[in-house]
């Protein structure tokens, strides 16, 4: 079969090693190649601005999770490594999606499942390519798969247990529009059945709108049908698990993003849930650039919150700090009105300190909302020094920017690593 891999960065390695060693004939088509992931020695290869009009003749293109299906013109089939994994594994899968909070989500089921004693294997977007560990996958295991929209837009099957977590505008300046991206999103229950699992928040709009549409047994968590908080414990229906205490994430939010684990993992813990829960959530102390403590510096605890690339998951971080608070906003933008997370830094009588392609356009908004703001034009030497001036004994700055890093850093990662060096030079 002749092979296509559209894209070659982690997820395009993966499928190109999956592909090959399958036997099948493989070029890497990709508009340019990362100094972080160099072409195979031996590989064919189309390279170029143009590359993805030369698709023709394969019998399948095998897309990577941030290139749009629309971008594709061929005559074979369009495919993608999210598709092959989930034609391929032997093993259930519990599906999380959601604007924010999906990769916490993840990790908190995986943390709960192997505190239970399970073989899971978490993998999507989180990080791992899901076809670099295909092989190793028994019938016994349970995958634990982060989806992304992206991931999502042209799914032909649905997971066992899908998650919906809380869902509000974003990758707008990808998606044609917020109906293309719930539409992807929505996807993760399409082709679920009734003996199936969808756990969605009831809280938002758009995921109950998916509850209404699934074919599978509905679970709300937050509410008494699954996990919810009540009287300073985590519940289960009519049964009290453990401590709210045994969370180890700051943040509202992060309880609810429990509740979702709970309920999901509660489905293959067999025994003692409680102790796996308390376990499972104790083990588990956050994902990099999460809402991660950096240091404290005079008084001042520095967090790193560089993954926050949408206005709702400022506000989350906003909401998670009691106290005097700096938030540093801005990047490049993804098509999200700010005015909500200006409202919040209102609320919360948070200083912002605005930067990159969008800072300006924050700095005005806020000064018309009467938000104390400064808006900084440099690097993040230059912005912790800012928010170092600007915060009070005893407070908190947040590197919470809703939005992407594309405009000053490499990705996300490098922002928050930048911020962090800056914070432990002052």
């Amino acid at each position: 079969m002749k092979v296509a891999i559209a894209w070659y960065g982690a997820e395009g390695q993966a499928s190109y090693e999956y592909y090959v060693k399958l036997g099948h004939d493989v070029t890497i088509v990709t508009p340019q190649v990362s100094p972080d992931f160099p072409l195979p020695p031996s590989a064919k290869s189309l390279v170029g601005p143009d590359a993805f009009d030369h698709l023709s003749g394969f019998d399948i293109v095998v897309r990577s999770a941030g290139v749009a299906p629309s971008r594709l013109k061929t005559d074979g089939k369009i495919w993608s490594a999210t598709n092959e994994f989930f034609a391929r594994c032997s093993a259930p899968i519990i599906g999380v999606t959601g604007t924010k909070g999906k990769g916490t989500t993840s990790s908190l089921i995986a943390s709960i499942l192997q505190a239970a004693g399970c073989s899971v294997h978490l993998v999507g977007n989180i990080g791992v390519p899901p076809l670099a560990l295909l092989d190793t996958i028994t019938t016994h295991d349970i995958v634990v798969f982060e989806l992304s929209s992206f991931q999502l837009w042209d799914i032909e099957r649905s997971p066992h247990i899908a998650v919906a977590l809380m869902i509000e505008p974003d990758h707008l300046n990808v998606h044609k529009d917020m109906d293309d991206y719930v539409a992807a999103k929505a996807n993760i229950v399409r082709y679920q059945q009734p003996a199936d699992i969808t756990i969605w928040n009831p809280h938002n709009v758009i995921t109950d709108s998916f509850a209404a549409r699934t074919k599978a047994q509905p679970v709300p968590y937050m509410t008494p049908a699954g996990a919810y908080p009540q009287d300073g414990y985590f519940w289960l229906r009519d049964q009290r698990l453990c401590p709210l205490t045994a969370l180890q994430l700051p943040g509202a939010h992060n309880i609810e993003n429990a509740c979702a684990a709970i309920t999901a993992a509660s489905y293959y813990v067999g025994g003692n849930l409680a102790q796996a829960v308390q376990d499972g959530l104790a083990a588990f102390t956050g994902l990099p650039h999460r809402l991660k403590f950096v240091a404290s510096k005079r008084g001042v605890k520095y967090y790193d919150d560089s993954i926050a690339t949408t206005p709702g998951s400022a506000i989350a971080a906003l909401h998670s700090f009691d106290g005097p608070k700096v938030i540093i906003l801005g990047g490049e933008s993804k098509g999200a009105s700010y005015d909500n997370v200006i409202a919040a830094a209102k609320q919360t009588g948070a200083k912002i300190i605005a930067v990159g392609q969008v800072g300006r356009a924050i700095t005005s908004a806020a000064q018309a909302a009467s938000v104390p703001v400064e808006y900084v034009d440099g690097l993040m030497e230059q912005v912790v020094a800012a928010a170092a001036g600007t915060a009070s004994g005893e407070g908190v700055v947040l590197l919470s920017p809703a939005a992407t890093s594309f405009d000053q850093y490499k990705n996300y990662a490098d922002r928050g690593n930048q911020f962090a060096a800056a914070v432990q030079a002052l």
